[in-house]
């Protein structure tokens, strides 16, 4: 016989920031016959070998030395090796973009740790078979998003500019810039619409990140310039003008800020000269996106549900064949599920006691099929606790796989499953529309008592108070400033469901799930076993917006499902990035401010409230 391998410990979470990735491109070959290139760029990643697109930035029309406005976002996990691939290509509008070979105009691969290191990446670019692009380099600048962050959204306006045109009045559009320590220049933001033959243009609103636009110092510098658009890439410089984040704050409520629109030649040329037009901050709003830690110490509670499957699908716990059976040296895959996704989230659990309920099996006394009963059996209460020691049936399994450190909601929960088994029959079918239901119905419930108290007390609820948050939207740290006086306590419900098997209420069970966006509530589906879980994506809103079969949309994308099969030997949290305690932190930060408002904007996996 062979010696039984010691189980590997568990690994780390692993440790994730975000990074904004800012693109540039200098001397690049020149496509076009009449004009130059327009340039555009891909930016792809590596996964299981294959690239994937992740994202692309916007056409640049004759430049071949394009700087983008178009800020990637991608998640850095510094202990993993991640390959970036650049694609530059000359676009040809309805054609697309890497339709022919012609249209490439060069690529550059690297990962994401050499780029976070050097902070800025300047690299050739290089055609196929590695032949160099000519001169042509791409310039990465990369930047580690802050923890407490949050967004602004800005509405610009111009009056009176300089008329660069001939025949017709000046296309403007407008470029904001932050200035660096070091002097240099960094494009926060380009305007999309070109105001046609308006020499008193209105802009587009649009939203930055406070991160990108200033770094979250209100001091920093910032230099706007406004350019008479040029369908050959040779904008006509009309003005500039320079400012603050401070300043800017000016404009907020009815307020609004303006600044002379300055063109330094003509101020030293002409005597009389006073501006070349003026340049006004319509509106300005900041919005506050709130880090995890901030609802934790603000009071927030998390309650953990976990719901088995226990439909004769799984096989007779009696066989070692079954889902359910009970090895006495080897725990089976609903409990190392359980304990993998619960050791997560029993760190933001306050009481580390849970609710674990059952579904599709007939349960005593009187052997009827029930799709949300309590596996401890008592409806009244079903947290479960852990007892004393592992001893009894499955003792061996329980020492393999609980250490003196699991909390005893987690311990509870293994020793009712374990208990509960012999007691039941399993049978079917997998319906888990009721306990969606049944726990959405708690969430409601908890959100009742959380508005009648905040009516009659006038208590903030989740919005902050102004002492807890410097204007900049940035956490002052303190005396007297705490997340915990800003956010009044609530709970946050996370339901974990364990099935071996597509769910057969289909139906019943998006419309549960739309209900359930509404409320601050989050669903994770583990499938464990061999089966064809591809019908199962569709509850999971990564593909596409989940509907009622009524056609009404969930309100946020409250469901994430992940096949256990692929993780069962390592961790979990450390096998698929955001799956799933990064996935319920973003969820708890989307529920926690408000029921039906989301709190980071949706771009595409992350979403912003005002």
């Amino acid at each position: 016989m062979g010696a039984v391998p010691e189980p590997c410990p568990q690994a780390p979470l692993a440790v994730l920031s975000k990074v904004e990735l800012r693109v540039s491109c200098k001397h690049l070959l020149d496509r076009d016959t009449l004009n130059k290139s327009d340039p555009c760029v891909l930016l792809l990643m590596q996964s299981q070998g294959q690239w994937m697109e992740v994202d692309r930035s916007e056409v640049i029309k004759s430049n071949l030395n394009p700087v983008f406005a178009k800020i990637f976002t991608v998640d850095y996990y510094f202990e993993e090796v991640q390959k970036l691939r650049f694609e530059v290509y000359d676009s040809h509008g309805h054609t697309g973009v890497g339709t022919h070979d012609d249209d490439f105009l060069g690529g550059m691969e690297c990962t994401v740790g050499q780029i976070v290191a050097q902070k800025r990446v300047t690299k050739p670019l290089f055609l196929k078979y590695g032949k160099f692009a000519g001169k042509s380099t791409i310039t990465i600048i990369s930047e580690e998003i802050s923890g407490n962050n949050g967004y602004v959204e800005l509405a610009f306006r111009a009056k009176k500019l300089d008329d660069k045109d001939l025949f017709s009045k000046s296309d403007p559009f407008l470029e904001i810039y932050r200035i660096d320590d070091d002097r240099s220049e960094q494009l926060v933001y380009r305007t999309e619409q070109v105001v046609k033959n308006n020499l008193s243009p209105v802009w587009e609103p649009f939203k930055v990140s406070l991160n990108s636009l200033c770094s979250c110092e209100e001091k920093r510098k910032l230099r706007g310039v406004v350019w008479d658009y040029d369908s050959r890439g040779k904008h006509d410089f009309i003005g500039e003008f320079f400012t603050t984040f401070e300043e800017m704050q000016k404009a907020m409520g009815e307020n609004k800020v303006q600044w002379d629109c300055m063109n330094p030649k003509y101020k030293i040329k002409k005597r009389n000269y006073k501006n070349s037009g003026v340049v006004v901050l319509l509106d300005l709003k900041i919005h506050r996106v709130y880090s995890f830690l901030d609802y934790i110490m603000g009071g927030c509670q998390i309650h953990f549900t976990v719901a088995i499957d226990f439909t004769a699908s799984n096989g007779d716990p009696r066989n070692s064949c079954s889902l359910h059976y009970i090895n006495p040296y080897q725990p089976n895959e609903y409990l190392k599920a359980l304990v993998a996704v619960g050791e997560i989230c029993q760190d933001y659990d306050s009481d580390k006691k849970f609710s674990a309920l059952g579904f599709g099996a007939r349960i005593p006394p009187k052997y009827e099929v029930s799709h949300d009963f309590a596996i401890n059996f008592n409806p009244d209460n079903d947290e479960c606790e852990g007892k004393s020691s592992s001893s009894g049936v499955g003792s061996m399994a329980r020492m393999s796989l609980l250490t003196p450190h699991t909390p005893s909601g987690i311990q509870g929960v293994v020793e009712s499953y374990q208990s509960c088994l012999p007691k039941i029959q399993l049978y079917g079918p997998t319906n888990v529309a009721p306990i969606i239901t049944k726990v959405a119905r708690v969430a409601a419930d908890e959100e009742r008592t959380k508005e009648a108290s905040v009516g009659a007390t006038g208590a903030p609820g989740w919005a902050e108070t102004p002492h807890a948050r410097d204007t900049c939207g940035c956490s002052r740290v303190g005396p007297g400033s705490s997340p915990r006086a800003s956010l009044s306590p609530q709970q946050y419900f996370i339901l974990l469901i364990l099935t071996d098997g597509v769910v057969t209420d289909m139906a019943d069970t998006r419309e549960a799930i739309v209900r359930a966006s509404y409320l601050p509530m989050s669903i994770i589906i583990v499938g464990v076993g061999n089966a064809d879980f591809t019908d199962m994506q569709i509850l999971d809103g990564d593909d596409g917006v989940l509907r009622s079969p009524k056609g009404e949309p969930v309100l946020r994308d409250i469901v994430q499902f992940v096949p256990f099969r692929e993780f069962k030997n390592v961790s979990i949290a450390n096998s698929v990035p955001g799956a799933p305690e990064l996935w319920v932190v973003e969820q708890l930060l989307l529920s926690c401010a408000g029921v039906g408002t989301p709190l980071l904007c949706h771009s595409p996996k992350s979403r912003a409230q005002s």
